[in-house]
């Protein structure tokens, strides 16, 4: 019976433990979001930029500061996603060319 009590006591351990160890992931995850969208936020000083119709094709060394300051696999999983609304909202995919 005593084994028995054992066993149980280091399953609920590991079950807390594993619990936790979701909730850290959790938390590290939402962190990595949140700093992304706030590295995707200072971007907007790029905006005179990349508008179509822009008279300045230069980038301003505010708008460089910003896109150094954005980690590689923020910027890149969000072209990815924007890549795939069009086909998520049931429109015809984006087809641009060479400009």
């Amino acid at each position: 019976m005593e084994v028995i009590k054992s066993v149980a006591s280091l399953s609920s351990q590991a079950a807390a433990i594993l619990v936790l160890l979701t909730v850290a992931a959790v938390q590290t995850q939402t962190a990595k979001a949140q700093s992304c969208t706030t590295e995707l936020t200072n971007l907007n000083v790029c905006a005179p930029f990349v508008v179509p119709g822009a008279t300045q094709t230069n980038p301003s060394p505010d708008c460089c500061a910003a896109l150094q300051s954005v980690q590689h696999d923020c910027l890149c999983s969000t072209l990815s996603i924007a890549s795939r609304l069009p086909s998520q909202c049931n429109l015809p995919p984006l087809t641009c060319g060479n400009r």
